[in-house]
């Protein structure tokens, strides 16, 4: 694979350079809007954020600029750059609402206020995602201030609603088709290997979750008096969620793992290859002293985390700790989120989570189970097949602007967009429009968790990464020159 020709991009990263101080004041502007997409949360802090992405597009030379409304939904914004006739179109993904903050207390500086501590930006949305959104403001804006036009053509989708599972992701690609035509996808909502290491991510898990109640009391009861014979539902609930698991942390669901498509031999070794340190594993992770890793401990960890299922409790309501008394409560409710292998069917595995719960409940409780978002894993194949002169394309221009090589990697995360937009422009079912997804996280960024925090350094490397792809871009989609010519005056 031929080098990037950086020196017939000076322009566009000097561009790209000089303008970094603008698009992180930018990015601070948009984190201390509290977008929170989530219920119980202020849906007006979410359609501020979407109007000020809208506005912000248009001022750094974006074309028609709009948000996109669904009856019921956080909207999503547009907008696009359509002026580079014949050249390829590429579709840009980001997502503008946040994780709920958690408890605000925990974190280090506030939460919505962001702090720059040792070269990162700690505040909830810094990484995932709003600086995936000025990532693509970034890459547009330094070849519309270097040259004046791109190399290709540009759509943009800033979705409202990922972090609440896409809710209403079918409506809105029905209702808004006609501008999301593209040939590729590049998605900005993942993470890269180390700090100052590039990835490629070709795999996401896929997510299923529901609610469930158990109720046994129609009041709160004294439990000395009426404790032993009364049941506990608190301790139901504790023996329900237990057997979710095996002894080795595996889901234990009859039948769950069924379609989980077979792992080969090529990408075992690929998984082996990988420089995988457990002990920076255990520390990225914050596990204590003698926690030990779960799941089939034949299987290595890697394959484990990208491409076997998990089964987690996000939610649990009971009596809080500190208001207890000596009570029995009426009732217990908890959240379940299971993430999915590639090949697995997520309605099916849906159903079988809620059946198993209502099946499962102990000493008669009443349950009540709500079934929740249901989205497939995604797998592609960077090395082979129509995908592989933009994973290619990718590959060089990160090289290129993090002077280190790309890592290929799977994620355990979910975004369901990329599975619904690729199928959907694609003119064979069997062969998705190839999806690139970017890194702007890294291993310390605890995205969802307390003290989120961004590397403003690797930042920087991404915004001028996807600046560079879309040189080698239109050029390995169309075979033509993507690096084009300077504008008058550049040197």
């Amino acid at each position: 694979m031929t080098a990037l020709d950086t020196a017939a991009l000076a322009d566009v990263a000097d561009s790209l350079d000089a303008r970094m101080a603008s698009h992180r004041a930018d990015l601070e502007a948009l984190v201390r809007i509290p977008s929170v997409s989530a219920s119980g949360f202020d849906a007006a802090q979410v359609r501020r954020s979407a109007e000020w992405v809208r506005d912000k597009l248009a001022e750094r030379g974006l074309d028609n600029a709009q948000l996109l409304e669904i009856d019921g939904a956080h909207p999503a914004v547009y907008a696009d750059h359509l002026h580079a006739d014949g050249a390829p179109t590429v579709l840009l993904y980001a997502h503008h609402d946040v994780q709920p903050p958690g408890n605000e207390v925990l974190w280090s500086s506030p939460v919505f206020d962001p702090s720059e501590r040792d070269g990162r930006l700690y505040a909830r949305g810094s990484a995932d995602d709003k600086a995936g959104v000025l990532l693509h403001v970034a890459a547009v804006d330094a070849w519309l201030q270097a040259r004046g036009r791109l190399p290709l053509n540009v759509r943009i989708i800033v979705e409202g609603e990922e972090e609440i599972g896409s809710e209403h992701l079918a409506e809105f690609l029905d209702r808004y088709d006609d501008l999301l035509r593209a040939d590729v996808v590049v998605v900005a909502d993942t993470a890269n290997w180390q700090v100052g290491v590039p990835a490629l991510t070709y795999a996401l898990r896929g997510l299923v979750d529901c609610d469930v109640e158990l109720r046994a009391l129609d009041h709160a009861l004294h439990s000395g008096m009426y404790g032993g014979p009364v049941p506990d539902p608190v301790m139901a609930m504790s023996k329900l969620l237990a057997g979710l698991t095996d002894e080795r942390g595996t889901v234990a669901i009859p039948g769950f793992t069924d379609d989980v498509q077979p792992v080969s031999e090529t990408a075992s070794r690929r998984l082996e290859a990988l420089d995988f340190d457990e002990e920076r594993f255990r520390g990225e992770a914050g596990m204590l002293d003698g926690v030990e890793l779960i799941g089939d401990p034949d299987r290595h960890p890697l394959e484990r985390l990208w491409l076997q299922p998990c089964v987690t409790v996000i939610g649990f309501d009971a009596t809080p700790v500190a208001t207890s008394s000596n009570t029995l409560a009426p009732s217990a409710r908890a959240r379940v989120s299971v993430r999915l292998a590639p090949g697995q069917d997520p309605l099916r595995t849906r159903a079988l989570l809620c059946r198993w719960l209502e099946d499962n409940v102990a000493w008669g409780l009443q349950a009540t189970v709500t079934p929740g978002s249901a989205g497939p894993a995604y797998l592609a194949d960077p090395f082979a097949g129509p995908a592989r002169p933009a994973f290619e394309a990718a590959a060089r221009a990160l090289a290129a602007a993090y002077g280190q090589p790309v890592i290929y990697q799977g994620l355990g995360g979910s975004i369901p967009f990329v599975n619904d937009i690729t199928e959907r422009l694609s003119t064979d079912p069997s062969q998705p429009v190839p999806a690139l997804l970017l890194g702007v996280e890294d291993p310390d960024t605890r995205a969802h968790g307390i003290d989120e925090s961004l590397h403003l350094a690797d930042w920087a490397n991404a915004c001028r990464g996807e600046a560079y792809l879309f040189a080698e871009l239109a050029a390995s989609l169309t075979g033509r020159d993507g690096l084009g010519e300077r504008s008058a005056g550049a040197e």
